[in-house]
């Protein structure tokens, strides 16, 4: 026997939308299960069940905003915290790039429900996602995200000598945090004092902490693409809307 699922998170599985928005749509009455209209929260359905939405639904998801900012040091991802401003008191129209080529007018309606997709601690910069879709925040920090992340990363050695090749493959793989083994990264020299980190997984602090355990202090994080997108000549302190032809992936 088939097993029944939340529709909200029937919702999210098929990529119509985040969980939340689902639930909203489904308070407005815009969406039907088999052709019929689901207004109440929590309804369970079955796999196969046909789900359609409303046109206001679509036509609301379309007007939502993603924006790529150039996140400066002194600045947290998410919400205020110790004082430290969030990444969003920055999308202001006077720091909105001149050379943006997206044909969208600033509103400050833009800035509600606009949450980070991924986080970048305070004492890093470069590329960070803020976006209105749910989707989109499902694509990048969803369980089962595929999404690389790369990042430019400045570090000294504290021991003598130069880092051991076989430091240099543990950051590869075979590293663990909390406890859990982590994910396969790419990682290689740029040149003699700046790393190449690719990941594909975004736990707190995550490549600081994997450099203390080789021995190599960070003196500079920066994050220069999330999947097919790049940073870019974006400059820092400024920010852009994503372009309707800009894949993540």
């Amino acid at each position: 026997m088939t097993e029944l699922i939340r529709l909200s998170k029937r919702m999210s599985e098929l990529g119509l939308c985040s969980r939340r928005e689902a639930d909203e749509w489904i308070a407005k009455g815009w969406v039907r299960v088999d052709g019929k209209v689901i207004a109440e929260l929590g309804t369970k359905i079955l796999p196969h069940q046909k789900i359609t939405i409303e046109r206001q639904a679509a036509a609301e998801q379309s007007k939502r905003v993603t924006i790529l900012i150039n996140k400066p040091v002194g600045y947290v991802s998410g919400q205020a915290e110790d004082g430290y401003l969030p990444a969003i008191a920055l999308i202001k129209p006077e720091n909105r790039w001149s050379e943006c080529k997206v044909n969208t007018s600033f509103h400050p309606t833009q800035l509600r429900s606009l949450v980070p997709a991924g986080r970048l601690d305070i004492d890093s910069v470069g590329l960070l996602i803020l976006t209105q879709d749910g989707r989109i925040a499902k694509k990048l920090i969803g369980e089962n995200s595929e999404v690389e992340k790369e990042y430019l990363v400045r570090v000294v050695y504290n021991k003598p000598g130069r880092l051991p090749d076989s430091d240099l493959r543990l950051l590869n793989h075979g590293l663990s945090l909390d406890g859990k083994k982590l994910l396969p990264a790419q990682v290689r020299w740029q040149n003699d004092d700046q790393l190449q980190f690719i990941l594909k997984e975004g736990k707190k602090r995550q490549i600081r902490r994997m450099c203390e355990m080789v021995g190599l202090k960070v003196v500079g994080l920066k994050r220069v693409r999330i999947g097919k997108v790049r940073l870019g000549k974006l400059p820092e302190g400024q920010w852009r809307y994503l372009r309707d032809d800009e894949p993540f992936n």
